[in-house]
């Protein structure tokens, strides 16, 4: 029998807000991660703070990549470290910010560099959402598409903590997320 590994979450910060300024889901992030029991360990990176290279199909042209570098290795290593993943993304258009549909894109690539195995270690993983936008209706498309990418990969689906959001400091009356977002991730602490 096998010990499970120790439960390390990965929170990917997508809004593309000027650097000291927190929005609404990350706020409502940092509420959900205050929850986790004590020590569990916590990897935040905000993407849009990142140089992500367009991604280039190469899936019918030469079939594999090499392995990445700069900061993509920085986004691989984490995301194949971590037991949990959690899309930190306030809806933009109905949908996710560009910096997170640039790392989803590159998961093309990691699941074809030669040797990775990329697909099979992301299916021991939990895929999270947290986000916030005026109306849940607005978030649905974006929540639908996260659980695909999760499906796609044999990933467990941790769900969609939403928020009302809005202008600065919206969601921190939104007493229903608040309450919501002390349990989202305990409910999937152990990996």
């Amino acid at each position: 029998m096998t010990t499970p590994p120790t439960p390390h979450y990965l929170f990917l910060t997508t809004s593309t807000r000027a650097p000291g300024h927190i929005g609404n889901t990350e706020w409502l992030a940092r509420q959900a991660a205050a929850a986790l029991p004590a020590g569990t360990r916590q990897t935040w990176h905000h993407l849009a703070r990142m140089d992500l290279p367009p991604f280039v199909d190469q899936r019918h042209t030469t079939g594999t990549y090499a392995p990445p570098e700069g900061d993509m290795k920085t986004l691989l290593d984490a995301t194949l470290a971590a037991t949990h993943i959690v899309f930190v993304a306030p809806v933009y258009w109905y949908s996710i910010p560009s910096p997170l549909k640039t790392y989803l894109d590159h998961w093309s690539a990691w699941m074809r560099v030669p040797g990775l195995d990329f697909k099979d270690a992301m299916s021991h993983k939990t895929l999270s959402l947290i986000t916030t936008s005026g109306d849940r209706t607005k978030a649905q498309p974006m929540i639908d598409s996260v659980a695909l990418c999760a499906q796609f990969l044999s990933m467990a689906w941790g769900g969609a903590l939403w928020g009302k959001g809005g202008p600065p400091g919206a969601v921190e009356a939104d007493a229903q997320a608040l309450t919501q977002a002390r349990g989202f991730l305990r409910a999937h602490a152990a990996p």
